[in-house]
């Protein structure tokens, strides 16, 4: 199997991240982050477990009713991150000024 460039595994982390922030506050298994983004669950992992290395992710081992998972883990943006992306986010004023200069 090739090795992945840096710059790509950065491509695919910033992939992993937008995900995570459109669907916050929701958490979402390794598996199901995997399938969105189109890679190996293993892969996806490793990656995640990079992001967690960073801050920008947190896992959750844990289900609603407090039972450990013994097998996996679901996913969740860090407050951090998640405020640095809504900064970088379009204000829904600038958005519909934009629209209304391009008509």
């Amino acid at each position: 199997m090739p090795k992945i460039s840096q710059q790509k595994k950065d491509k695919i982390s910033e992939q992993i991240l937008h995900y995570l922030f459109s669907i916050t506050p929701e958490m979402k298994f390794t598996a199901q982050i995997a399938d969105e983004i189109a890679r190996d669950e293993e892969f996806t992992k490793k990656i995640l477990n990079d992001l967690m290395q960073k801050n920008l992710v947190i896992p959750i081992t844990k289900n609603k009713d407090g039972t450990q998972y013994v097998q996996r883990q679901r996913w969740r943006l860090s407050n951090d991150a998640f405020e640095a992306y809504k900064r970088q986010q379009p204000s829904p004023s600038s958005i519909n000024a934009f629209e209304d200069n391009n008509i």
